[in-house]
């Protein structure tokens, strides 16, 4: 059985094709073609050469064509052919990490944008940090065929290990359980801070999830944080009891298309159709603590209604979206920043608690108005915010603030 993977073609970059057929005697016969060949050929032939003897295969016809694949592509695609060829002695096939593991991703991190990208693609998930969105979403679900979901889980475990995102949160959408629980087997042991569950309409999909991470983690106490999505009706009904099924969920939110197609709808420009879901799913999310984050915004071209529906999002209480390509993430950003009014507003706020504070006061009052704790609180959390956002700047952060 031939086994292949990868992508070729005059169209292609990032990536290569592989083919592998087996033999029982001859060693191994490769040949290699590659576009950079004058420059890393060699490179490519020893690496592979290496990555097949890691796998255990000894006897193989080996065809390569190299589109200028990056090592962690490259050994992806050679590890996929070879499952694919039924070869090789069942070891892990992972490579050695290149870069150190980032810090671990905090509960109340900024989660403004979250930049969504196809697994089974390299050559977006290669300089995806550089546009500087909040996080990365490196997707194994709709945006993978499903013939393509092997080699896109190895392209992702494989990426987690070699690719610098430059800050940006690292988050993965695995398959809705039941085909999700592979996902995880694979990718929870690289420590990504975020595990997507779509299509979740009842706790115990979450609980399942969380039981799983605790079983795989339980000597390492980085968090891995999960992020359900809902995308029916049923889910947004089961909001609440969703967001408090674990421990680990860090915020909520939900798919916008799957939730129309549910309802048998079609989605408009408005979101006419998904209203009573998105102000359902923000009540549930404050309600149990953590914060809702909305969908994404279709019309990659139409930066204008993005910023719209930003800023719409923002005033029902979302603190971020999805998007679907870079040139959103400046303009999410923006929609959903503390404007100049109610940044000043907030500072007043906390300087008059400060102030309060300090003449040893009971009630805080900004001129005629007394303060309530709830308004205080909310100032507090927007003068942080500000800051993380860059709107703000200064050392001494709000006493009691987020």
């Amino acid at each position: 059985m031939i086994g292949a993977a990868g992508r070729r073609g005059d169209d292609i970059r990032s990536d290569a094709f592989i083919e592998i057929e087996p033999r029982s005697t001859g060693g191994l016969d490769l040949a290699v073609r590659s576009r950079v060949d004058a420059y890393y050929g060699e490179s490519i032939r020893t690496q592979a050469r290496a990555r097949l003897a890691t796998l255990g295969v000894e006897h193989a016809r080996v065809s390569i064509e190299d589109q200028g694949a990056l090592p962690f592509v490259l050994d992806a695609r050679i590890e996929t052919a070879v499952r694919r060829a039924g070869l090789g002695d069942g070891r892990d096939g992972a490579p050695a990490r290149t870069v150190p593991l980032p810090a671990p991703s905090s509960r109340d991190r900024l989660r403004r944008s979250r930049l969504y990208l196809p697994g089974n693609e390299p050559k977006f998930l290669v300089n995806a940090g550089l546009y500087r969105p909040d996080g990365v979403i490196l997707d194994l679900e709709d945006s993978v065929h499903h013939d393509e979901k092997d080699a896109a889980r190895i392209v992702v475990r494989n990426a987690l290990r070699a690719v610098d995102f430059l800050g940006a949160e690292r988050m993965v959408r695995i398959n809705q359980l039941p085909a999700g629980l592979e996902d995880l087997q694979v990718l929870a042991p690289e420590r990504p801070d975020v595990i997507l569950v779509p299509k979740v309409e009842s706790p115990q999909v979450i609980a399942a999830v969380d039981r799983i991470l605790d079983e795989m983690l339980a000597d390492d106490a980085r968090p891995v944080w999960i992020l359900p999505i809902l995308e029916s009706a049923l889910g947004i009904e089961r909001a609440f009891d969703i967001a408090t099924a674990s421990p680990r969920v860090v915020a909520l939110t939900l798919g916008v298309e799957d939730y129309a197609a549910d309802l048998g709808v079609s989605r408009s420009s408005d979101g006419l159709e998904s209203d009573y879901a998105r102000r359902r799913l923000v009540n549930a999310a404050r309600a149990a603590g953590v914060p809702p984050i909305d969908s994404v915004y279709g019309q990659a071209d139409d930066l204008d209604g993005l910023r719209e529906w930003g800023e719409r999002s923002r005033a029902l209480g979302f603190v971020g979206m999805g998007c679907i390509h870079p040139r959103q993430i400046p303009v999410i950003h923006d929609a959903f920043a503390p404007t100049a009014a109610e940044i000043e507003r907030a500072l007043g706020i906390v300087r008059a608690y400060e102030s309060a504070l300090a003449e040893g006061k009971g009630v805080v009052s900004l001129g005629s108005k007394m303060i309530d704790p709830p308004v205080l609180r909310q100032a507090q959390v927007l003068v942080a915010q500000a800051r993380r956002a860059g709107r703000l700047h200064g050392s001494e952060p709000p006493r009691g603030g987020a």
